[in-house]
């Protein structure tokens, strides 16, 4: 099924996003983690676009939406929301199912007991909770914040092959989609990820922006969790606790990937399936 490329101004900033499956009115945001961009829901929408049109955003500062002039403030989960909201207005949905990897997740954690209340229906958390491990914090902000640079698009896709390698099973072409999607030439004719390195300001600014227990505890509607068996961010013990308060989640573990599943596979299609359609 194919996808349209869309623009649209939210809060004064564009914002780019996929979408997939526009003849249906039952929608899904596919939101992605905080490096990356929203092409990495291309197969999970693709499954997805037969029954729901999924809606599939590259977050300010990533992709090819727009980079923020005001880092400090707009890096954090509090104007991704706000940014979410808006795009849901401007598209005129009542109610739309929220599938959120890491980062995504957690934006839409926030955005489910703040400004998107009561309008997502489901929402399913791909390796995140209201609680992060601070060592995979700091994993991902050493290389978030300094991204390398290479001379070709190949070396780029050796760096990704393993940095992304938690994700799990993904072939030649997956790997290459991934690298070419996400990939932006600099000044001097090098290659690095399409971000903008300011956005781990997140951290710096916000530190606690992924202190969400209490958002969590706020939530009434059906939560689905996968957690990825060797995730680093999302620990046991948090998807213990998030079974059995707030939402009571169902928790999922992933075989054979860390930190995060990448929603390619047909056992994760069809866990999401079944958990959206209220199976």
């Amino acid at each position: 099924m194919n996808a349209t490329s869309n623009y649209m101004r939210c809060l004064d900033r564009e914002l780019h996003y996929m979408e997939w499956g526009a003849q249906h009115s039952e929608t899904v945001i596919a939101w992605h983690g905080l490096a990356r961009t929203g092409r990495d829901m291309d197969d999970i929408a693709a499954h997805l676009a037969p029954r729901y049109r999924v809606i599939c955003p590259d977050t300010i500062g990533r992709g090819l939406s727009q980079w923020s002039p005001s880092p400090e403030k707009e890096y954090c989960l509090a104007f991704y929301a706000e940014l979410a909201r808006t795009m849901v207005d401007q598209l005129e949905l009542a109610q739309v199912h929220w599938l959120g990897t890491s980062m995504g997740g957690a934006i839409g954690i926030h955005a489910a007991a703040g400004s998107l209340r009561g309008r997502i229906r489901r929402l399913v958390l791909n390796d995140v909770g209201p609680q992060l491990a601070d060592a995979a914090i700091e994993r991902i902000r050493s290389y978030a914040g300094s991204p390398p640079a290479f001379d070709t698009v190949s070396e780029l896709e050796a760096y990704f092959r393993t940095v992304y390698k938690p994700y799990g099973a993904m072939d030649d072409v997956q790997w290459r989609r991934l690298t070419e999607t996400s990939t932006r030439r600099l000044p001097d004719g090098r290659v690095t990820p399409h971000y903008d390195p300011k956005m781990v300001m997140q951290f710096t600014e916000h530190a606690d922006d992924y202190a969400l227990w209490d958002e969590w505890d706020a939530l009434d509607l059906p939560v689905l969790c996968l957690r990825g068996e060797h995730s680093d961010l999302l620990q046991p013990q948090v998807a213990d606790a998030m079974r059995n308060r707030g939402p009571r989640a169902v928790v999922v573990t992933i075989a054979g990937c860390g930190h995060a599943p990448t929603l390619n596979t047909p056992e994760q299609y069809a866990l999401v399936e079944r958990f959206l359609s209220g199976a």
